[in-house]
């Protein structure tokens, strides 16, 4: 997938999460917050390292930092809808990794949002950008085209 074209439909996507709205994602609109939906896009990324990429978020050698990250919402959500987050790679870099993210009203077809965010990963004590391990860049792999 480009990441010129904008990726708006289920099947742009290799990795889904549900996350459960909560009440406090709800402004005084009555819909999700805008802010919100950049937890929903930390939630999906780190569960993914985490539980694919055996990232140790505790002691691990890296951390990963977000540098850049924007978001385009196309349809509101609101408490108490279930979503599911879907995540691919866009780019995969020595040091970094730029992932697509879109959420969905559960099962649908179409983002309600879609958006990106990167990663630089940095070693733990000296944080400064260092390659990507290898557990960690074999799992992102899986979610790159081609």
């Amino acid at each position: 997938m480009s990441t010129e074209q904008p990726a708006t439909r289920r099947d742009h996507y290799r990795y889904f999460l549900p996350i459960s709205t909560r009440w406090m994602d709800n402004d005084i609109y009555g819909h999700v917050n805008n802010v919100t939906y950049y937890s929903y896009f930390d939630t999906i990324a780190n569960t993914y390292l985490i539980e694919r990429g055996g990232l140790d978020i505790n002691t691990g050698p890296v951390i990963g930092f977000v540098v850049s990250s924007g978001c385009e919402y196309l349809a509101p959500i609101a408490y108490p809808e279930s979503i599911e987050a879907g995540l691919r790679v866009d780019r995969l870099g020595r040091s970094s990794v730029r992932y697509g993210i879109g959420i969905f009203r559960a099962g649908e077809e179409s983002v309600c949002a879609h958006g990106h965010f990167v990663h630089v990963f940095v070693d733990r004590q000296t944080q400064k950008s260092t390659a990507i391990p290898d557990p960690l860049r074999e799992a992102l792999a899986l979610l790159a085209d081609g």
